[in-house]
Parts: structure tokens; sequence; C-alpha cells
């Protein structure tokens, strides 16, 4: 991956970033990293935002535009909305709904099979984003210091199937819910389609019973 494809990633996967953030990152020069920037905004597919900095001169942060968003695609979008449509056409909300189980089962297989040998909280979160991962998701997890973890999504490949149809967003949460087991708690805290850049899940362990 060049420098150039690097820097999008970056900003995909951790958000708005600086100069210097990313070249830390990176271990290049900020000015460096700068280049790469300014070439992109040229391409459409970076922009930023300036904020007042602590001593006077503001902070520039660098973002992907929705272009460069779109680099990372949502799969197959045109086919999976045209059978969504004919699904409800022809067979209802009914018909959509066993079309989103089918899809949950498989995925819970999956997935049960990653979480396998698994036991602590951490490492099952770990194997849910790795699995994630290899759907197109573009996980990571985020150890906090009360014990839980952040599951973050930082890319959603059925976006525009999510959107047609909000039982995939429901779906996906109730299987998480089910692999990772009754002694943990999973809560969505961001969500893309409520306007958040990525989709954020906080997972605790449940309090004992009669605790």
């Amino acid at each position: 991956m060049n420098t150039h494809d690097q820097i999008l990633m970056l900003l995909k996967t951790r958000g708005p970033q600086t100069a210097q953030a990313l070249a830390a990152l990176m271990g290049l020069t900020a000015m460096g990293v700068r280049r790469q920037l300014e070439a992109a905004v040229e391409a459409g597919l970076v922009r930023f935002e300036d904020s007042p900095g602590k001593v006077g001169r503001p902070v520039r942060r660098w973002m992907l535009t929705g272009s460069g968003n779109a680099r990372y695609p949502d799969r197959h979008a045109e086919l999976t909305l045209d059978l969504i449509q004919g699904v409800r056409t022809l067979f209802g909300e009914t018909g959509l709904e066993k079309l989103v189980a089918g899809r949950e089962e498989a995925s819970e297989r999956a997935y049960r099979a990653q979480l396998a040998g698994k036991w602590t909280l951490d490492e099952r979160v770990e194997a849910l984003a790795a699995a994630r991962t290899l759907d197109g998701y573009m996980a990571t997890t985020e150890a906090r210091v009360d014990g839980s973890v952040l599951l973050h999504e930082n890319h959603c490949p059925i976006s525009s199937a999510a959107q047609a149809c909000r039982q995939f967003c429901r779906s996906e949460l109730d299987v998480f819910r089910r692999v990772l087991g009754p002694s943990a708690v999973v809560v969505r805290i961001e969500h893309q389609l409520e306007g958040a850049r990525r989709c954020t899940y906080l997972v605790s362990e449940a309090a004992p019973a009669g605790g």
C-alpha cells in the first residue's frame, strides 16, 4: 500500500487526524504527510476543518470526503437494493424478515466458530472483530479502564441495504449478543444510520445474578 493509500486508510479507520498525528503513525515527516493531504484535497478525497488551538493557532484536522469514503465500497449496493425491493414486492415484509433471518443464522454460525475456545471478554470481542473485518467492516477494539471493550466498525459494506431495511442493523446487534453470550452486555452507542462516522458497540460484563 503506497503512502497516499495508507493516509486514506488511517483517516477511514481513525477518523479526523492532524498531519502531525498521521506522520507519527506512519513514521514520516509532517511536511511530507501534508503534501500528500493537499494532493488528496485537490483530488476531492480529503477535506479539512480548523479549530482553535491552545496557543491561539488553529488546529487543522483532515478527514475523508464523501468521495474518499466511496473508495471503500458498499458491496454490490445496486444489486442488493434491487433484491430487497423484489422480496418486498413479491413476499411483503414477512418475506424480508425471512431473508434477514437467513443471513442472521449464517452469520451466527460463522462467528460462533471464530469465537470457539475464547473465554475472556477481551478475547471474544477481539475474535468477533477479526471475523467482522473479514466480512468487510474494518473492525477494531478498544479496551477501557473499567474492563469494558469498545467494538468499532469503521466501514459498513452493506450500508445501502441497511438504509433500505433497518432489520439488518437490528439483526446484527442480536447476533453479537448471542455469540458473546449471556455474560456480556452489548449496547450500540454509535450508529452510522443516525449520522455517526462509524458504528460502535460497548461490550461489558453482565452483573452477577442477584447482584
